[in-house]
This record gives structure tokens, C-alpha cells and sequence, in this order.
């Protein structure tokens, strides 16, 4: 079931019996939902329907004869009302507002019959009119302002007055701007033949002033004007010759030959020979919609479509049977509310409008104003079909590329298949590769398996049409055409734009099997597949490229393989080989500024360069490169360490070699590392193949192989032998051995028994510093030596020997005299002792020390002292009972000392029934002071444990220093430190009132 589409616009009956039996109606006007009704008696009847209320006004009362409204004019807000009443050969003007039951008569204009009126919509209020403009039928313009408080017109003031073709006004419109200099007018007056218009800034006044001096702007037409109605921003005027009509844009300050400024703008003329009445028929009223002509022709209104000029619908109106006689009157539109009214002489109808602009893309599309239409397009397919007709037209005219831009914008009209098919079947492949480039604009984010597929498509025709540009002459011979840049260029924008939705190995694949090397490189470099870049600037021979790509910071340094997760390659460290041999300055100088980069991974690349001869004055850019590592990012790999050591070792000068041995690289460092990181062996078997000899000695001495350092050295030079010999200091047997070396070597040099060689190798002996005697290297000298010739120096030595005699024998004397000493001192020992107090108390029980002993068990394996208890008494003062000290010490100490001190005691415990050899600290005369029985041992044993030092003062008291006060087995004493809290509810409050 079809569902009919709602017209644009309907007719309903308004009001049957509007006049209300005082007349018939003779005009109407319409404003803000009100309308104000003219009648054939003089009465003037107003229908507000905003707030359902209506009211009579009689204009008639008091004037002789029968009595007609001619016109009745209402402002578009509904308050202000005015109306002319004509009869008895005379006319009265009359104003009248909403709140006021009583119309004033206008005395100004007296006997002239008002046409038109022209209100000021821009500035009018509710309470005043502001200046509004009247046309008379004898051709003049007055202007008129009339405010409600005060009853009656402010001023009435003429403006012109049509002199050459004096006509009747039959319509006026007036328009303002407030611009810099003063308000601008915009005014609009026709007569039967003539549309005038006039402009100007200033006032009213002013402006038509201005036109006294000067010819007035109209357009003219044969013919009679019956009625005229228009709107603000389009106008119409009903002609003899049809409908001149077209748009209004008060903005625009178009210059007229005249010197007017013409504010119309698209005017056309609509014949009535296209209303379709067989006969000229004209309109007898009309009323202007945003797209539609309003025309009434009997008793119907056509609507005629003002784009198309072609009649939509036809409206036809419920009359009663009286009143079809004379048939509808007229039309007038009230622009505030957007309805547009019909009356005959007894009823009022309303012409509603739904939605007139609807169907206008169809409107513009039938005219080709694709722009327009497109605008006026409601929905997605609507404008589809827009763009179908755009494309339709495009494909005709064999405009393709233009055609495919249009198709690639249509969603549901017709499918992606069919469109591909139409540009496929006649071969056009550009207007395909503009379809789908524009296509792809179309498609959202998630339609991601569609992009892919387009944008491979496109890929492939871009590569197709880049093959046929190449195949033309001009691009074969050498020079490249535009075109063919152009579209290199294009492509390598497309690639850039779509890597992310390209499959890589599908393009890398298409473009490969073109052959398009380059673009091949600029897509891996697209997709950060920077393998392929360097090796393709390789083979090029293009260094500094390959570089650069290297030097991006997005290139990841490590580069995983697909295949094999455990064979990961490093891009820097896979292509070292090649870019060093290629340019070694740049490659070098890349490694340098490449951060985190592993110079032992180099080094196959770096033996490889080093492999090759190079020039003396050139510079060795791996040894640049390894000194970098070494001295500026203290690198400490062995590896690289030893291959600039190689490198080094090669080398003539052998004293950059020297250097490199000499420096301590692992010296000052925080975790204390070794002095050097090269592997001392292999520098020791390299530099003895190279023959390095002072580098051979530096090293064996650095391996603290001294006598083959010496030995060597003196093959070298005696000097650096002397130097090597001195190294030695902390073992004086091998310095002199070394030395003595050194003079074997020197007297074996010194051949011959000249006195003046004897003498130079006696001279030698001075620079030992004394480690050497003249009888250490008289066995090198030959057997027929003179010994005149060594005189001085056996004096010499003789007489050193007789110094070191005396200084042994003083030192002896010294030693005798201190044993004296100390003998004396242990016979002064056994006489010390200290005076105790009675009242001295033992420093941890706090007993006295000179009480009887309370357990004779307690004393029994301790020396007797009388009846007492052992104790112990310590220099500064303090006492201590012998089994106090003991339980304080086993308690204060160390687990382990407390266990040994235990150990003491229980081995003394059980000698304790032992016959003691004193009982008062004295010796039997009969035994030696050094014989000790194992019970004095024991004893002397746990003195030292117990009494090396004072508990209260020696290092036992500063470490209970972390020791609690109280001890976790105190609980008595725990227990006696707890806070309890107060139970308050026992108190007893005692007032301090008496």
C-alpha cells in the first residue's frame, strides 16, 4: 500500500459569518495572528486569534450618506490599524490600536484615499508606530508616525509626488539599516505600470528630497495592477505583462548607471500564458511563499513553484452559495505567523503550509542548479540521487574523471560493483583510480578490510599507470614528462597516507614485481622495514643514504627475525662491513654519534677495514673509532682493548703503543677495577712478532716478570734495564739480583783492562744507591785485573763494613740494658698491691668485700685468703666477689666467651680437692716461681677471661650500652612498669564550698 504524500498546502474555513451582518467584507489585512476586517457599511471588525477575542469598530457613525472601507492596513505585530473609509464624495483616514476602543481620524489627510501603507518593521513597537509611509491614488507619499499614549498622529509630513505619470500607489514596502552615518532607507512603490525604488541615508525627509533633483528609478510594464503582495526578502508584482518578480538584498550596494543603489537581484518575469487557463487569465491577487507563487484566478488559487515556474497544486475553497456569485475576493498573507489568508464577501480562509521546501532538490536538480539542490537535500539518498544526475551527466559528456567523483559520493542509489563496472568495461583506468580515491574518503575508520582492498586496488592502477607514461617516448629517451613526475609524486603521497592500511607484504610484492625499486624503498621506509633501505643505498653506493636512514630515531637498533626469534641481528652491526669499506669517515663518524651501540659487535667489520693497506698519512679510522671507545666512553671489553693494541702494534712509531701499556684505564674508578683489559699474553706474543721490544719489557714487567724484563731491556737499552731493575722494591734480594744483572751486563760491555773502563764500571756502583758492594761484581771483572784499579772502591767498602760493626754493636748494648729493665719491673710486680677498705663493697652483690665467706664451697677452689671470699680488686677502684665477677661477666658477654668462662670454672670445681701450693698467695721456698700445677693454669686461665679488664670500665660496659633495662625473663619487674588505668567511677567529687 502506497501511502499518499500530504499537499503543501490545504484550504480550511476560517470564519463563515466574519462581517458579522455589518456589511459585506470589502478588504482585509493580516498581522501576528490578527486580522482586521473592512466592510461595505463603514465597520471595522478585528479577529485576534492569538487570544480568541474579536471587537467592532463603527468609522461610519456621524457621517451623511453610505458610508464604504476602501482599505485597511494592520502592522505585522497586530497592534496599529489603519483604515479609509470613502463615501458622500468625501474620505476620512482613520488610526486605531489594540487597546483602544475608539478610532482618531487622521485630520491630515482629509479627502485623500490611502492606497498603501509602508510600516517601519524594523524600529515599529507596540506603543508607537514610528515613521511609517502612506500612498494616495493620486500619487503622493506621506510620512506618518502616530504613538498610542498620545492619542493621535505625531506628524504627517509629504514626501513626494509621482509629477510625470501621475498614478495611483496600489503597493509600498519599506526596509532599514542602521549603519555608521545614520539609518538607510530601502523603499519600493508601484502604481499600475511603474515600480519605483528609492534609497538613502539620513530621514525620511531627506532621502526623498534627494529625488527632487534627480530622475526617480523604476521599472516599467503595460498593463493594470489589481492587487500586489509581497515579502522582504523576495517581491512580486503582478503586471500586464505577468509576474515580475525576484530577490531582495538590502546588503548589496550594486551601482546603477543613474547612480542608485539596486537592491534587487535575480529578476524574471513569469507570463500567465504558463498558468494553464487556455485564455489569458489574469491573477486577480497574489501572496508570496519562500518557494511559491499564491495566485488567485476566480474562485482558486494556483500555486505556482516561483523556481520552476511550473503550477504544484490548485486550491479550491468551501464558499457558501451567496457568496459564489462574486467569488473570493482577494489573498494578503500575515508574515509574522506564516499563514496566508483567502476572503469572499462573507468568509475568512486559512491557506496552511507543510513543508513547501520538500521536494525543491528536485526543483533545482530538474534546473541543474546541482549546488542548490544539494543544499535542499533532506536525507542521505536524496542526495544521492543528486550526485547520480551530477555523475550521469559527467559520464555523457565523456568527462570521466569528473563522472567518478560524483559516483564515489553515492551510498545507496547504486552499488560499489556497478560503478567499477561502467569506468572497467570501457577501460577508463583513471576515472577507476579517481573513484576509488575518492571512495575511500567515504568509508569510517572500522570498515577496515574494504580500505585495505580499495587502497591495494589503487596501488595497483597508480603502478599500471606509471608503467604507461613510461612506455611514451619522451620518458624512455631520458626526460621524464610532468605528467609522469606528477603522478610518481602523487603516488608517493597515496603510499604515505595509506601505509597504515596497506598489507605490507602485498604492496612490497606489487611494487617489486614492477619493478619500481624506489618506490620499493620509500614504502619499507614508510613501514620502518629500514633493512631493506640500507642494503638498497648500498648497492647504490650511496654511504652517507645508508647512514642517515641508520640515524633516524625511530630505527629501532635491534632487528628481530621473523622466522628465527634466537637470530636476532643488529641493523648497525649487519651492515658495518659494507658502509665501512664504502666510506669508512662517515661510517665512523655515524658510530660515534649512535647512542647504546656495542663496538664489539663491530669488530669483524673494523679487522675486515684494518685488513685492507692504507696510506701512511691517512688516517686510521678504526683506530679513531677504538680510541673513542677506550678514552671517551671507557669501554673495558677485552676485545676491544686488544684489536687497538693490534692495531697499535702495527704501527712504526712504537710510542703510541707505549702510551696505550702505560695508561691505567681501571684506575680511580668506584668498584676498583683492574689497571688494564687487554689480554697481556696476546700483547706479549703480538709485540715479540712484531718485534716491540720495549713494549715486550713494559709488559713482562707489568707480569712481574722482572728478570726476563731486565734481560730483554738490556738488549734494548741499559737505561731502560736500570729503569726496569728499580721497579722492584718491595723484594730487596731480586732488586739486587736484577741489578747485579745490569752490571754483569755493563762490565761485559766495558771490554778490555783499560783503568778508564775499570772506572766507568766501578762508577756503576753509585747507581745502586748501596745496593751493590764492590765484591758483588768483582767475580764479572777478568782475572788480570790490577787491584790498584779497585783501591778506592774496597776502601770504600771496607770502611761501610766497620760503620754497620759499630752501629750492630751499639744496638746490642741497647737490648742488654733494656732486659735489665724488664727483669726489674717483674720483681717490682710481685711487691704491688692495694689497700681495700672495710666498708668496701663488692660492685655487683653490694656485700663487703671483706666479709667471711657465706659457702667455704663457694671459696674452695680459689686461693684462700683466710676465712674470706676470693675477689678481685682492679686499678680504678672498683671490687668484685670472685663469683659475682664471674656470674656479671657470663651474663654480659658473648654467648661462646660465656661457655669458655663456664668451662674454666667446672675444670677448676674438680681440681679444687687438690693440695694448694700457698694459702696465702705466697711461694714455697723449696719450688722455682715458674712451676704451675694444671689447677694454677686453670686459674690463670680464667683471671685473663674474667679479669683482663674492669666490667664497669673496659669495653664489657660500653657494649651492654645495647642491652635493655629490663630483661624479657624480669617479669615481676615488666609487670611492676604497667600503667593501669584509674577506676574513675570510685572518685568521690568534694566540693571546695563549705
Amino acid at each position: 500500500m502506497v501511502e499518499q504524500r500530504r499537499q503543501v498546502f490545504s484550504v480550511d474555513l476560517l470564519e463563515r459569518q466574519a462581517a458579522k451582518g455589518r456589511g459585506v467584507i470589502t478588504c482585509m489585512a493580516a498581522g501576528n495572528d490578527v486580522i482586521v476586517l473592512g466592510t461595505s457599511k463603514g465597520w471595522v471588525i478585528r479577529h485576534d486569534f492569538g487570544v480568541g477575542d474579536s471587537f467592532d469598530i463603527d468609522l461610519s457613525a456621524g457621517r451623511p450618506g453610505e458610508q464604504s472601507i476602501h482599505k485597511v492596513f494592520v502592522d505585522p505585530g497586530g497592534k496599529h490599524c489603519i483604515a479609509t473609509v470613502v463615501g458622500g464624495g468625501t474620505s476620512d483616514t482613520f488610526y486605531t490600536h489594540a487597546k483602544w476602543a475608539k478610532p482618531r481620524i487622521l485630520s491630515k489627510l482629509k479627502g485623500l484615499v490611502v492606497n498603501s501603507v509602508a510600516w517601519n518593521k524594523q524600529l515599529i513597537t507596540e506603543a508607537s508606530t514610528r515613521e511609517f509611509i502612506i500612498g494616495t491614488d493620486n500619487g503622493q507619499l506621506h510620512e506618518v508616525a502616530v504613538d498610542e499614549k498620545d492619542k493621535r498622529e505625531k506628524y504627517i509630513n509629504f514626501l513626494f509626488e509621482l509629477s510625470e505619470l501621475p498614478e495611483a500607489f496600489t503597493g509600498l514596502q519599506m526596509e532599514t539599516a542602521i549603519m555608521n552615518n545614520g539609518t538607510r532607507y530601502y523603499v519600493m512603490a508601484v502604481t499600475p505600470t511603474r515600480l519605483y525604488s528609492f534609497t538613502g541615508i539620513g530621514s525620511l525627509e531627506s532621502v526623498f528630497a534627494s529625488y527632487a533633483e534627480r530622475a526617480v528609478r523604476f521599472m516599467e510594464l503595460p498593463g493594470e495592477i489589481p492587487n500586489r503582495q509581497r515579502r522582504a526578502i523576495h517581491f512580486a508584482w503582478l503586471s500586464g505583462a505577468g509576474i515580475y518578480h525576484g530577490g531582495l538584498n538590502f546588503g548589496a550596494q550594486h551601482s546603477s548607471p543613474d547612480g542608485d543603489e539596486n537592491f534587487v537581484e535575480n529578476k524574471a518575469l513569469l507570463d500567465y500564458a504558463k498558468l494553464g487557463e487556455g485564455v489569458l487569465v489574469k491573477p486577480s491577487s497574489l501572496a508570496v511563499s519562500e518557494f511559491h507563487f499564491l495566485l488567485l484566478v476566480g474562485n482558486k488559487v494556483k500555486v505556482v513553484n516561483r523556481i520552476s515556474e511550473q503550477i504544484v497544486e490548485e486550491l479550491y475553497f468551501n464558499q457558501s452559495p451567496d457568496a459564489v456569485t462574486r467569488g473570493v475576493l482577494g489573498l494578503c498573507s500575515d508574515a509574522s505567523a506564516g499563514l496566508f489568508y483567502a476572503y469572499d464577501q462573507n468568509s475568512i480562509f486559512q491557506v496552511s503550509v507543510n513543508d513547501e521546501g520538500r521536494d525543491m532538490w528536485k526543483v533545482y536538480l530538474d534546473l541543474k542548479e546541482y549546488a542548490v539542490a544539494l543544499a535542499s537535500c533532506r536525507d542521505a539518498l536524496q542526495r544521492d540521487q543528486v550526485y547520480l544526475v551530477q555523475a550521469e551527466d559527467a559520464f555523457t559528456a565523456k568527462d570521466f574523471v569528473r563522472a567518478a567523483s560524483f559516483y564515489a559520493k553515492i551510498n545507496f542509489v547504486l552499488s560499489f560493483e556497478e560503478i567499477t563496472l561502467k569506468f572497467i568495461s570501457i577501460g577508463e583506468q583513471d576515472a577507476l583510480m579517481t573513484f576509488l580515491l575518492r571512495r575511500l574518503d567515504n568509508f569510517s575508520k572500522d570498515d577496515k578490510c574494504q580500505i585495505t582492498m580499495i587502497s591495494t586496488w589503487a596501488t595497483e592502477l597508480y603502478l599500471d599507470k606509471i608503467n604507461r607514461l613510461l612506455l611514451e617516448d619522451d620518458v624512455v629517451s631520458g626526460s621524464a614528462s610532468s605528467e609522469y613526475q606528477s603522478i610518481i609524486a602523487e603516488f608517493l603521497a597515496f603510499l604515505s597516507d595509506s601505509k597504515d592500511v596497506l598489507d605490507e607484504a602485498t604492496t612490497m610484492k606489487l611494487l617489486e614485481s614492477y619493478g619500481r625499486v624506489d618506490e620499493l624503498v620509500f614504502f619499507a621506509s614508510l613501514k620502518e622495514k629500514y633493512e631493506i633501505v640500507v642494503h638498497h643505498y648500498i648497492q647504490l653506493g650511496e654511504a652517507k643514504k645508508a647512514l642517515r636512514v641508520l640515524q633516524k630515531p625511530n630505527v629501532p637498533i635491534e632487528l628481530q627475525n621473523m622466522n628465527t626469534i634466537e637470530n636476532s641481528l643488529l641493523v648497525q652491526y649487519k651492515f658495518a662491513p659494507d658502509l665501512i669499506m664504502l666510506d669508512a669517515y662517515e661510517t665512523v663518524e655515524s658510530w660515534m654519534t649512535t647512542k647504546d651501540l656495542n663496538p664489539r659487535k663491530l669488530i669483524p667489520a673494523m679487522m675486515r677495514y684494518s685488513s685492507e693497506p692504507h696510506a701512511k698519512n691517512e688516517t686510521h679510522e678504526v683506530i679513531k673509532y677504538l680510541e673513542y671507545c677506550v678514552h671517551r666512553l671507557q669501554n673495558e671489553d677485552p676485545g676491544v682493548h686488544n684489536l687497538l693494541l693490534s692495531l697499535y702494534a702495527k704501527q712504526e712509531d712504537e710510542s703510541t703503543l707505549l702510551r696505550f701499556l702505560q695508561c691505567k684505564f681501571g684506575k680511580g674508578q668506584a668498584n676498583g677495577g683492574p689497571e688494564f683489559f687487554y689480554d697481556p699474553k696476546y700483547a706479549l706474543r703480538l709485540c715479540l712478532k712484531e718485534k716491540r721490544m720495549r713494549a715486550c719489557v713494559h709488559i713482562y714487567s707489568m707480569m712481574s716478570m722482572h728478570e726476563e724484563a731486565v734481560a730483554l731491556a738490556l738488549q734494548v737499552d741499559p737505561e731502560l734495564a736500570m729503569a726496569e731493575a728499580d721497579k722492584v722494591e718491595d723484594d730487596e734480594d731480586l732488586r739486587k739480583k736484577l741489578w747485579l744483572m745490569v752490571a754483569k751486563h755493563v762490565i761485559e760491555q766495558e771490554k778490555g783492562t783499560k783503568r778508564e773502563n775499570i772506572r766507568k764500571a766501578i762508577a756503576f756502583l753509585k747507581e745502586t744507591d748501596g745496593l751493590l758492594k764492590i765484591e758483588d761484581i768483582l767475580p764479572f771483572f777478568p782475572d788480570f785485573a790490577l787491584i790498584d784499579d779497585f783501591k778506592e772502591a774496597i776502601c770504600s767498602s771496607l770502611e761501610d763494613y766497620n760503620e754497620q760493626i759499630e752501629k750492630l754493636k751499639q744496638e746490642m748494648n741497647d737490648a742488654t740494658h733494656g732486659a735489665d729493665n724488664i727483669r726489674n719491673d717483674i720483681s717490682a710486680l710481685a711487691q704491688r698491691f692495694a689497700i681495700i677498705k672495710r666498708d668496701e663493697e663488692c660492685g655487683v652483690c653490694w656485700k663487703k668485700i671483706l666479709n667471711l665467706a657465706d659457702d667455704y664451697r663457694k671459696a674452695m677452689a680459689y686461693t684462700s685468703v683466710g676465712s674470706m671470699s676470693p675477689f678481685y680488686v682492679f686499678p680504678c677502684g672498683h671490687s668484685f666477689h670472685a663469683h659475682c665477677l664471674i656470674a656479671h661477666v657470663t651474663r654480659c658477654t658473648s654467648e661462646a666467651q660465656a661457655e669458655y668462662i663456664l668451662d674454666l670454672q667446672k675444670q677448676l670445681t674438680l681440681l679444687g680437692n687438690e693440695p694448694r701450693k700457698e694459702m696465702n698467695g705466697g711461694v714455697t721456698e723449696a719450688e722455682p716461681i715458674t712451676s704451675m700445677t694444671p689447677a694454677d693454669k686453670i686459674r690463670s686461665q680464667l683471671d685473663d677471661a674474667i679479669a683482663s679488664e674492669c666490667p664497669f670500665c673496659g669495653d664489657l660496659m660500653i657494649r651492654e650500652i645495647s642491652l635493655p633495662f629490663i630483661l624479657l625473663e624480669e617479669t615481676d619487674e615488666i609487670k611492676s612498669w604497667e600503667i593501669k588505668p584509674l577506676n574513675i567511677g570510685n572518685q568521690k567529687s568534694i566540693s571546695l564550698i563549705g
